[in-house]
């Protein structure tokens, strides 16, 4: 079969090629990969949370209207099967605006995030599920944006969510799932980052500028890469004034403790009674934190208060979450929120939800530069059997089936050939033993195990090596 397609390809010239923005993954990256996804899966599964699965493409209508009109232009549109173009009316087909044509042609597209399915889902299963609902998913998205250096059209997304519950709880376990799934990935010194819808909107009421909420936050959610002046320069282009902006620097410029900060909030919002009740959750979170941990002293997460951190308020009503490595030069690793009215969208008014994420591309790049993926991340085959013959290769299948049974990784080389040629083989799976066996082998009953990094070679019985490889 292989020889057939492989003849077919150099017959039809084709040169391969991957769809830009997509991305091969070797034997290598996946084990580590799923090294990632595990470690994070335990920790969801250790609080409750169990695994949901969404189908790749979703009802084109489900998907639209839910991202704004530039979200709506990244999903990939899946073409009708069949002769597409003769139901649509040539009138339409006439017509310049390609929006129209698209709804004629296109009733199914591939999913933008994990985020509307889930809403989805929810709905259609409300009557089989309890709330509440506590569901994790790790699967791919698709989005038609233009394609750079870590920006791709198919990339995985981590979701944690819990829906139908209003407890702060909730926001606080997150934030131990983060402590927990990082620090268990090895990382040591990065910054889970808070802050709540409610404090924005109030620091706006402050100001007086409701109106200007996401103007406002847009501006100060850049104060670490334009610095104050770049951002008074932002919100004087906005619509702000020098007076707003004297009312905004205490705020914007924030320092001290979380209790420090949330102290200087309450008399800063002590006219807005939503800009109070944001402080007030953010104290009830930490408080739910503090609770919790008092019984294990190993856990200490760096939790700041950032009230500049303003990710996702088209759709957070409640607390924001950011997390940062400060170990290497990175962009957030993860973040999430709360949000009010998850699955409104589909005529279920008043589902309250929370969830986070974890950037898992960006972990993996993370994890790679500090060198911090364990060698079991990366192990494959644990051993190799030579194979010289066909005597040799029937003395070698019931071993292979023993080692097998032990859960140890092995493999038989498929056919006799020179030893080189095998060695070279397990150097290159970096594979850390290999079985040999001779006449003399055969004639004893012990075998030669040679470790590949040190080159050491040693005779041992079979059940001798079952026990050194369980532990090495």
């Amino acid at each position: 079969m292989l020889v057939t397609f492989c003849t077919f390809a150099l017959m039809s010239n084709i040169k391969p090629s991957l769809a830009k923005g997509t991305r091969d993954f070797s034997p290598q990256e996946m084990v580590k990969r799923n090294y990632i996804f595990d470690t994070i899966k335990t920790v969801f599964r250790k609080y409750g949370y169990a695994e949901i699965q969404t189908p790749s493409m979703e009802n084109l209508a489900t998907l639209t209207g839910k991202y704004g009109d530039e979200g709506d232009k990244l999903i990939f549109k899946i073409l009708n099967s069949g002769d597409f173009l003769s139901k649509v009316k040539p009138e339409v087909l006439s017509q310049a605006n390609s929006n129209a044509i698209i709804s004629s042609i296109s009733e199914k597209a591939l999913r933008y995030d994990l985020t509307v399915p889930f809403a989805r889902y929810v709905v259609m299963h409300l009557n089989d599920i309890s709330l509440p609902f506590k569901r994790f998913q790790v699967q791919p998205v698709w989005r038609a944006d233009r394609p750079q250096k870590g920006r791709y059209r198919e990339f995985y997304q981590c979701d944690v969510d819990v829906v139908g519950s209003d407890s702060l709880l909730n926001e606080a376990e997150f934030i131990l799932i983060y402590q927990e799934a990082l620090s268990n990935l090895g990382l040591k010194d990065f910054t889970i980052k808070i802050n709540n819808r409610k404090i924005l909107s109030g620091i706006a009421e402050v100001v007086g500028k409701p109106e200007l909420i996401i103007d406002m936050t847009v501006a100060i959610d850049k104060l670490d890469k334009i610095g104050l002046e770049g951002v008074i320069k932002e919100l004087l282009e906005r619509g702000f004034t020098e007076v707003d902006i004297e009312r905004l620097k205490p705020v914007i410029l924030l320092e001290g403790t979380n209790e420090q900060k949330l102290d200087s909030l309450k008399t800063v919002l002590s006219i807005s009674a939503t800009g109070l009740k944001g402080v007030e959750e953010i104290e009830a979170v930490f408080d739910y934190v503090n609770s919790m941990l008092k019984s294990d002293s190993s856990m200490n997460p760096n939790v700041e208060l950032d009230i500049t951190l303003a990710r996702g308020l088209n759709y957070y009503t409640g607390c924001i979450f950011e997390v940062k490595t400060n170990e290497v030069a990175m962009g957030s690793i993860g973040g999430g929120g709360r949000y009010d009215d998850l699955t409104g969208m589909f005529g279920l008014k008043g589902l309250t939800g929370v969830g986070v994420s974890f950037g898992a591309d960006r972990i993996y790049d993370v994890l790679q530069e500090l060198n911090l993926f364990p060698e079991s991340a990366a192990a494959g085959t644990k051993v190799l059997i030579s194979n010289f013959d066909k005597e040799a290769e029937r003395y070698a299948l019931p071993i292979l089936q023993q080692l097998r049974e032990a859960n140890i990784a092995a493999e038989l080389y498929p056919s006799s050939a020179k030893l080189k040629k095998q060695m070279s083989y397990a150097d290159d799976k970096h594979i850390p033993y290999v079985i040999l066996i001779g006449s003399e082998e055969m004639n004893n009953d012990v075998l030669t195990l040679k470790n590949m990094k040190s080159g050491q070679q040693e005779k041992l019985t079979i059940a001798a090596i079952v026990e050194l490889l369980k532990v090495n």
